[in-house]
């Protein structure tokens, strides 16, 4: 089955803009679909393509890349002759995959794209890994887009449903609530997609096994695999790495889901792991959010490096990697999440989940917190902060709070608006239930992430 990608809209862009001036570069940690979404953009907008597969090809294939770069006659003859593809100027296609693991290639950009024959794309993960970017010098030709996984609405269209998407979009825009009816079934659709994941493989397993066991499995061969790229890649530093990609469900079950250090051993101190969650976040296996310490127009500028939280780049990966005391979570827990009778980590699940549609969205990752213990108007915290597209000078950040229950409070965020009443734009609690306004905060609910 074929499962349309936003991200071909971007590949469109870039071959009718670039016009073989740039090669394009797609970053995505492993299994998010990358090689599967260029072969077939390849098929449908080139008369001819080669993929090069650097997990697969022999010598006789890298040796090119030492011995022809001087001569492309040559080396365009050898290419073509190897895989029995003929090539047009200006309608073929060239694909580096898991370029990461042959870097000779990705340097060799440079001299294919000043040639302009053909057009390039490359596809890897843990791109900038110092290991994978070693003794290269990174082509300035490169122009650069990263792929995470399957999103709400590129899940419905897996699944045939192409017309709630307009419908949750233009509900945002006009803050009216879809009624009850419809909202019950876009939660039901919502569930399962958070339950599933965004993993192309796991994905297309589900629609057509429509079982959760089953797919359950394909997302465990994916934190296999993961923790495989750990050890092989994180060199000098990988017992860190795995030990805080353990913990991340431990950590995001808490009540402050803050990352806490203590948890991975005594004494244990930020500069000894900061590379750790550096390459968990290099990797797109994890996304860290930081805490902004005053939320204004800079939120970089006011990063708190030495406190975050860690959540997982895939929310159906996070609830495989949680429940796994039997080595597979089980259909009875999976149907509990769908109908939302499983109380405990729900908060977790529903956190994670939009700070993977926030980052889809190309947002960095900001929260807010004060643990202030002198003064109470100022103790609170915000799950996360997202500032305008277009910057003014005052009420520039929105604040926003994510609640899976039916019964909560907001202090926090009420404590938030008034401290900050100069610098808030919108505040938003993301909720199971239906859009409402109230005391001048928006109540969305919480696939209306996607619109963020």
């Amino acid at each position: 089955m074929f499962m349309k990608r936003k991200i071909e809209e971007k590949l469109l862009k870039w071959k009718k803009e670039s016009n073989g001036k740039t090669a394009l570069l797609i970053d995505g940690a492993r299994r998010v679909g990358k090689s599967y979404i260029v072969e077939e953009f390849a098929k449908q907008h080139y008369k001819s393509y080669i993929l090069i597969d650097f997990n697969q090809v022999g010598s006789e294939i890298t040796d090119l890349f030492d011995m022809n770069l001087r001569n492309l006659d040559s080396f365009f003859m050898y290419l073509s002759a190897a895989f029995n593809v003929k090539l047009y100027k200006r309608e073929s296609l060239i694909i580096f995959d898991e370029v990461q693991l042959y870097p000779r290639a990705r340097a060799a950009i440079k001299y294919l794209v000043a040639d302009g024959r053909y057009d390039y794309i490359e596809t890897g993960s843990l791109m900038s890994i110092k290991k994978n970017v070693k003794n290269i010098v990174i082509p300035s030709e490169e122009r650069h887009v990263k792929m995470y996984p399957m999103d709400f609405e590129e899940f419905l269209w897996a699944k045939g449903e192409n017309l709630i998407i307009p419908i949750i979009r233009n509900c945002f825009e006009e803050k009216k609530p879809l009624g009850q009816a419809l909202h019950r079934k876009i939660m039901t659709l919502f569930r399962e997609y958070v339950i599933i994941g965004g993993m192309p493989q796991v994905v297309k397993e589900y629609i057509e096994s429509g079982d959760f066991e089953t797919a359950d499995l394909v997302k465990r061969d994916i934190l296999t695999l993961y923790r495989e790229d750990i050890q092989k890649y994180a060199s000098g530093y990988e017992k860190k790495v795995e030990s805080i990609f353990d913990e991340i469900p431990a950590q995001l079950s808490k009540h402050e889901k803050k990352f806490t250090l203590s948890s991975l051993g005594k004494g244990s101190r930020f500069r000894d792991y900061e590379n750790s969650f550096l390459w968990l976040q290099d990797s797109m296996i994890a996304n860290v959010c930081f805490n902004s310490t005053e939320p204004n127009i800079g939120l970089k500028l006011n990063r708190d490096n030495s406190s975050y939280k860690v959540y997982m780049g895939d929310t159906g990966l996070l609830i495989s990697h949680a429940f796994d005391e039997n080595g597979i979570v089980s259909e009875e827990i999976y149907k509990k999440l769908l109908f939302g009778k499983l109380e405990v980590n729900e908060g977790m699940i529903f956190e994670n989940i939009v700070s993977q549609m926030l980052v889809a969205n190309g947002h960095n990752l900001y929260f807010y917190s004060n643990s202030s213990r002198t003064d109470k108007d100022s103790r609170m915290e915000i799950d996360f902060l997202v500032a305008k597209s277009k910057i003014t000078n005052r009420h520039n950040i929105s604040p926003i709070e994510v609640k899976s229950g039916k019964n909560y409070t907001l202090s926090s965020l009420n404590k938030f608006r008034k401290k900050y009443s100069e610098q808030t734009n919108e505040a938003f609690v993301l909720h199971t239930a239906d859009l409402y306004i109230k005391d001048e905060i928006t109540f969305l609910p919480v696939y209306m992430a996607i619109c963020l």
